[in-house]
């Protein structure tokens, strides 16, 4: 649960900024771009070896680009030369111009993830626009209505996970609440040198063909030593049963991924500098296409002061899980002349990326081992435990995991910490059982305050949910006029996903009406996390204080878990609203529409 830290105080972190140490420009490597040097500005804010573009009028160019990220040429789909993406440095109140050209011989665009601006501009193919095609260049204009850490990709086919992406970093138009001496950028994303089709060609024939963590005979006698045979004889009966493996973390692993930080490889790690005794802002961004994170760096606490660009409540950690496309800004205060090891593992354990923290490049840190490989449980499955039939031989209604293909219930309770006394009307959202659902969660709960599988009692003191609490009240403490309930379905042995068990070439658009206050509430039927990102407006997560309601664009919702959260329809028109999972994507989206 939440904790303060106990060596800083809310005054030390929440003031005006202190000037800036200026750094090296960058002049001559953006010029190497044919880039006007009239529209740049490179200094000490940037990471070390990341390109800045700062100003109100960007050139931005998407092309093919080689890289090397494994020993292995390859070909990237780059903005302008670079995996990620430059840097975009705005400034709140402002209007920027950003000209995107396509040199690719196929369509594109670039999506502006977490802003609030005009439906027309936010670069989603057939929903906002129509998208970039070969040769053409759009051009993105709106005025910035926020400030924080937030980042850019490709919503075009596989282009983002074959390096369209990029950070944005926005100041504040008054001076910054949070007091820091040096900031740096760290995006994490995953590379693989398979084409990204082919990928998806491999996990629709078989969805576990990159998982290499299923369960062996050595395995199972390890088992019946801890357990004996009777209990380890029921549990595998279960999930058997339910033809799932409790080792089905990630579709796709580190026998593919190459995970990077900051376009650095594992092997050679990104490197920033600092001065004992300075605070240290990381702007820690997951660009990933399908690969969850946990970050610690060891020997040093982490203060979260920012989610999904959003100044929060100052919470001390040792670690978080950063879903796709989420964001963190955390302050740190080395207090010794020592290297620091920056370490990010997937959360299936498969691999990791790193960086390092130094005073001196000369120095170094060790590397922490991968943590081992985490089991999911059957709270991850949503199972009433109360109702269980260990001996599996009995009557199948028992189980949670519901494989009859009756109806579903929707007896579901609104959160008691931020839906007591809720007159918001109800909707429960048809869902339809066939094809594209092969399982269904009984029991599902709210478990904010879950670190998740992998991170329970770790020893370490891990961010949740449940710790999030906005610096600002809530801007709109109306209840909601009404809930939408949407259920996270999929087959995996299919390896299909949707939404109320329909796909999204299927699926009719949600519909709100402009103005209204809603509640959301997602229910996982999956083994599967997901994050879900609604374009063009706030989501407004229900920790249990609803007067400071964490303002997020991603959000995570656990296997066999509900999470809710609160919505003012304050954007009109089309807008895109999808699990980030980048090959989830195809079935688990809906097209929302405001009117």
């Amino acid at each position: 649960m939440r904790q303060k830290s106990p060596d800083f105080n809310l005054d030390e972190i929440y003031m005006p900024r202190r000037q800036f140490v200026k750094g090296v420009a960058m002049g001559s490597a953006l010029l190497g771009l044919g880039l006007s040097p009239a529209t740049l500005l490179a200094s000490a804010k940037q990471s070390i070896g990341q390109p800045i573009l700062q100003g109100n009028h960007f050139k931005l160019a998407i092309a093919s680009h080689p890289v090397n990220f494994t020993g292995k040429s390859r070909f990237a789909t780059a903005v302008n030369g670079s995996v990620p993406g430059p840097i975009l440095r705005w400034k709140e109140g402002e209007t920027v111009t950003l000209d995107v050209t396509n040199h690719l011989a196929e369509a594109s665009s670039i999506h502006w993830h977490g802003m609030i601006l005009p439906t027309e501009m936010d670069g989603v193919p057939d929903i906002s626009f129509s998208g970039i095609a070969p040769g053409e260049t759009f051009r993105y204009q709106f005025k910035v209505k926020q400030s924080g850490t937030y980042w850019y990709h490709s919503h075009s086919g596989f282009q983002e996970q074959s390096g369209l992406y990029g950070a944005i970093v926005i100041d504040p138009q008054t001076p910054d609440i949070v007091s820091y001496d040096r900031d740096y950028v760290i995006m994490l994303s995953d590379w693989s040198d398979e084409d990204p089709t082919n990928i998806y060609v491999k996990l629709k024939k078989m969805s576990g063909y990159y998982n290499f963590a299923e369960r062996t005979t050595a395995d199972l006698v390890r088992d019946i030593q801890q357990k004996g045979l009777s209990r380890t004889w029921s549990d595998r009966s279960m999930w058997n049963w339910m033809r799932m493996s409790d080792r089905d973390l990630s579709d796709v692993t580190g026998y593919t991924y190459t995970f990077l930080m900051n376009g650095k490889a594992p092997a050679d790690g990104w490197t920033g500098l600092f001065k004992r005794g300075e605070k240290i802002r990381l702007r820690i961004i997951n660009g990933s296409a399908m690969s969850f994170f946990d970050v610690r760096i060891p020997d040093l606490k982490m203060t979260v002061v920012a989610a999904d660009g959003q100044n929060v409540e100052p919470v001390s950690v040792d670690e978080f899980r950063i879903g796709v496309a989420e964001t963190y800004d955390v302050i740190v205060e080395p207090k010794a002349d020592r290297a620091y090891t920056i370490f990010a593992q997937a959360f299936d354990r498969t691999g990791y990326t790193r960086g390092t923290l130094t005073p001196d490049p000369n120095l170094t840190a060790d590397i922490p081992v991968l943590d081992p490989y985490p089991l999911l449980t059957h709270q991850d499955m949503g199972m009433n435990m109360s109702g269980m039939n260990h001996n599996m031989n009995g009557d199948k209604n028992k189980s949670v995991m519901d494989h009859s293909g009756s109806g579903m219930s929707h007896d579901m309770a609104i959160p008691g910490s931020a839906g007591q006394g809720s007159n918001a009307k109800i909707i429960h959202s048809h869902t339809e059982f066939g094809p594209h659902v092969d399982m269904r969660t009984q029991k599902p709960e709210f478990r904010l305050d879950d670190p998740g599988v992998g991170l329970r009692d770790n020893g370490r003191q891990v961010l949740t949910y449940a710790d999030l609490r906005n610096i600002a009240p809530t801007i709109d403490q109306r209840e909601p006029e009404r809930e939408i309930q949407l259920h996270l379905t999929g087959n995996m042995a299919r390896y299909m996903w949707s939404i109320n068990g329909i796909k999204y070439a299927d699926a009719e658009p949600l519909r709100f009406k402009y103005g209204e206050r809603l509640r959301i509430t997602f229910v996982n039927d999956t083994m599967m996390n997901h994050p879900m990102h609604l374009h063009g407006m706030w989501s407004e997560l229900e920790t249990g204080d609803g007067k400071r309601l964490p303002r997020k664009h991603t959000v995570i919702v656990q296997p066999g878990s509900k999470v809710s959260y609160l919505v003012t329809a304050d954007a009109m028109g089309s807008w895109a609203y999808h699990c980030h999972l980048l090959y989830h994507m195809l079935g688990m989206f809906r097209k929302v529409i405001v009117s």
